[in-house]
């Protein structure tokens, strides 16, 4: 009885022990289960995070460099008004930027920049060439009769006006009146600085009833005791070489110049 009752013990001893090595095996192998499908979900995120992040980083420098060829275009494509604006008058919009009005034509606004050349011919200043700062002054107060000749919407050129200039070589305007005995140079169609002993240059126009003495640079015989009436034509080819004369102005305007001699 007692030996029977030993070995129905040890029995179920045995199988209760293959049991529990049975349930330890299979934890055993679902966790690592578990642990090897975690580990490539892990894999498989960090794959398409990264993919992710390398797709957007491409879209964003792809993004910017269009933008930014864009906006190269956009600046290369800039292009202001061209031309000559002759009898206008220039006023003043703000710093660095004017308006030129020319009867029969759309007013056309303009910027200057440091190489704009400036002429005067009393209103702006009295020299042959003005400042920006004259200009924007002068303009301040009033429109000042000008041609200006415009580059992509930048003056290059602002040549003043004598205020009473009508092609006529008279009128009442603004520009500096006296005689002056010196170099008389070319400086545009139509328009010359003449300079005193002390080298200062006087601008000044000539119209179509102005006087030209020539007596042998300008034109007639050179040595002659009489002096010979000049084109204007002529003056303007002799004063781009230089020439020594008496300039007689009325309002800016050239009314006589004779040739020294």
């Amino acid at each position: 009885m007692n030996r029977h009752l030993r070995k129905a013990v040890v029995v179920t001893a045995a199988i209760t022990a293959g049991l529990l090595m049975t349930a330890c095996q299979n934890d055993s192998s679902t966790t690592g289960s578990s642990s090897s499908q975690s580990s490539q979900s892990s894999s498989k995120s960090g794959s398409k995070s990264g993919s992710d992040s390398s797709g957007t980083s491409a879209g964003s420098s792809s993004g910017k460099k269009g933008s930014a060829q864009v906006a190269n275009n956009a600046s290369d494509s800039k292009s202001g008004v061209s031309g000559t604006f002759e009898n206008g008058t220039v006023s003043y919009l703000a710093p660095g930027k004017y308006i030129v009005a020319v009867p029969g034509r759309t007013e056309q606004q303009f910027f200057v920049a440091e190489d704009t050349v400036v002429h005067g011919a009393g209103t702006i200043c009295q020299g042959a060439v003005c400042t920006l700062d004259q200009l924007e002054t002068a303009t301040k107060k009033g429109a000042v009769p000008a041609d200006v000749t415009l580059k992509n919407g930048i003056a290059t050129v602002i040549t003043e006006r004598p205020a009473g200039e009508e092609g006529t070589g008279s009128g009442s305007g603004k520009g500096v009146s006296g005689t002056w005995l010196g170099q008389v140079k070319y400086l545009a169609p139509g328009k010359y600085t003449v300079s005193d002993l002390k080298d200062t240059q006087q601008a000044f126009f000539v119209a179509e009833d102005t006087v030209v003495n020539g007596a042998g640079t300008i034109c007639g015989t050179e040595g002659s005791a009489e002096t010979s009436r000049c084109t204007l034509d002529e003056l303007e080819a002799a004063a781009k070489k230089g020439l020594t004369a008496k300039v007689e102005l009325t309002n800016g305007i050239a009314t006589t110049i004779t040739e020294d001699h």
